[in-house]
């Protein structure tokens, strides 16, 4: 299966790495419930190609143990262990006003409040502390803690977020 052009892909899971010895997959979750993960059909990667179809599944610490079609052995759950699992944004259900999915940001022009262009955003990453965008602009790659105090307006129609950063954030270009 391959998702056509204007099918954006929201990624829901990680391969963790092989659960047992008979091919099951250890799967985390990045969906607010999170064996939401696997209500959306098949699994897919970046592009749309199907990655897992998830026969059964069942909760385990820190994430979820699944068998797949597409894998049998122990070796083969181990090799994919790292792969992001997407689904189609048009699969995922429908976000109210002033909600969105943090991969809709990626690839959004960046302005600052005062209407400069600051660059785009190459990825909305959490280290651990909370989300951070990742902006490309004309020198390296800087990050921003995504709040509403430093993030406070996004137009997805518009597609661009708004930034007000404190001084010395923004690296000198």
């Amino acid at each position: 299966m391959s998702a056509p052009d204007d099918t954006r892909m929201v990624c829901v899971a990680a391969i963790r790495g092989a659960f047992g010895v008979r091919g099951e997959i250890r799967i985390e979750s990045f969906t607010g419930d999170s064996e939401d993960c696997f209500a959306y059909g098949p699994l897919l990667d970046e592009a749309g190609r199907t990655i897992l179809t998830v026969t059964s599944h069942r909760p385990m610490k820190k994430g979820w143990a699944a068998k797949a079609e597409e894998v049998a052995t122990r070796e083969e759950a181990e090799a994919m262990k790292g792969t992001l699992l997407h689904v189609p944004r048009d699969a995922m259900p429908e976000t109210e006003e002033d909600e969105f999915y943090l991969s809709e940001l990626e690839g959004l022009t960046v302005r600052h409040a005062d209407g400069r262009e600051m660059g785009v955003i190459k990825r909305v990453a959490d280290f651990g502390g909370g989300d951070l965008l990742e902006i490309k602009g004309t020198g390296p790659s800087w990050f921003l803690p995504f709040t509403k105090e430093y993030a406070p307006t996004v137009d997805l129609d518009e597609g661009v977020v708004y930034i007000d950063p404190p001084d010395g954030m923004v690296p000198e270009e």
